[in-house]
């Protein structure tokens, strides 16, 4: 029996459709959620994503500012932009677009942007936050992934997690995500050693390692939810996942594609905490 499509579109529709109401309830209170990305240098696929956020912005009835500099921009200027924000109470979130130049150290921007505003949910404020379970602005791909497993019904509490990556974006908050919801969460990695032998035991699969088609079908467990985070460009052009989506489909209970998976959620949860911060600043006024 072939893998039930996780549709991380048609999710995201529905989301933003429930963003919209609450946008339109923080407006007839006086106020306009917005949000202000800031892009540094011209990185093609940087670009792509903001147009992506930009849209989501405008579907939900979110202000968006674009705040594009060159190359040259040098990180104390960026770092003042930042601040600028942080006292500016017309935003309600700060996303810087990464990858920065080499030039800019990305960990001193990242802890520049307020826990208030950092939608992202990077600063180190807010990961403490969320590995201690507290409210705060989750990671925008970790809390997608979540949102889409329990849009199945699929429940995590006991389940045996297997994550593959650990990057600091999506490996390691996702599985804390998980953790935090009762699962059993394995990290696997490039010093992992018979990578198999883990995701075969996987109820959850979680393949964030960003090599195309890196999980075969016969490293999955039958009737495993797998959730594929990878986006990578095949020679031919064509986009696939880490996971070899045509044999997953034959083993796997639930599966998301790649394109139109992990990808529209993850700029969904973006738009969802920015409204969360503006929620919040109304209960502050």
């Amino acid at each position: 029996m072939a893998a039930i499509i996780i549709d991380g579109k048609q999710l995201s529709t529905s989301k933003r459709n429930e963003l919209a109401k609450e946008v339109e309830q923080i407006k007839e209170k006086g106020l306009l959620p917005k949000l202000v990305v800031i892009l540094v240098g011209d990185n093609p696929a940087s670009l792509s994503y903001i147009r992506g956020k930009q849209k989501a912005a405008e579907e939900i009835g979110v202000g968006f500012q674009l705040e594009h500099y060159p190359e040259s921009f040098t990180e104390k200027e960026l770092l003042d932009v930042i601040e600028n924000y942080n006292n500016n109470d017309e935003y309600h979130g700060i996303l810087v677009q990464l990858p920065l130049p080499a030039h800019i150290d990305e960990t001193a921007v990242v802890e520049t942007i307020s826990p208030l505003k950092d939608v992202d949910g990077f600063h180190p404020v807010n990961i403490g936050r969320m590995m201690t379970g507290q409210e705060t602005f989750l990671p925008c791909t970790p809390a997608g992934i979540v949102e889409m497993i329990k849009s199945v019904g699929v429940e995590i509490a006991g389940k045996n997690v297997v994550v593959v990556g650990r990057s600091n974006i999506v490996g390691k908050p996702v599985g804390q995500l998980l953790l935090n919801e009762h699962a059993t969460v394995t990290y696997c990695h490039s010093k992992t050693k018979d990578l198999s032998s883990f995701t075969k035991e996987a109820d959850i699969l979680v393949a964030a390692v960003g090599r195309a088609n890196f999980i075969k079908g016969e490293d999955i467990k039958p009737g495993a939810v797998v959730i594929d985070v990878g986006v990578n460009r095949l020679d031919t052009g064509k986009l696939c996942g880490d996971v070899v989506f045509e044999e997953a489909k034959e083993v796997a209970s639930y599966l998301t594609p790649v394109p139109g998976g992990v990808g529209p959620m993850t700029i969904t949860m973006l738009a969802h905490n920015t409204v969360q911060s503006a929620k919040q600043f109304l209960t502050k006024k």
